[in-house]
């Protein structure tokens, strides 16, 4: 997740991957790239609301390494539970 994609492709991606895997795990460094992943969960939550899925977020720091530098983002993990 970076913080030019865009939420609501971004949504529809977690929204077909937890319909068939039951979770999936956003990764993001940055605030800009943190809002732009908690806006897709919140919109992916009306995608599969109609199908009686309800979207719950895990969040976790995470340490990334990227060109050799050791960066800190956090981990959104994103996963169902029955209605209620």
């Amino acid at each position: 997740m970076s913080a030019t994609s865009k939420p609501v492709a971004v949504a529809g991606a977690i929204a077909g991957v937890v319909r068939t895997q039951h979770r999936v795990e956003v990764q993001a460094i940055g605030a800009g790239a943190i809002n732009q992943a908690v806006k897709a969960i919140a919109i992916s939550r009306g995608y599969v609301a109609a199908g009686g899925l309800d979207l719950v977020c895990i969040p976790s720091f995470i340490d990334i390494s990227i060109d050799g530098e050791e960066r800190t983002g956090i981990r959104l993990l994103v996963e169902h539970r029955e209605n209620r």
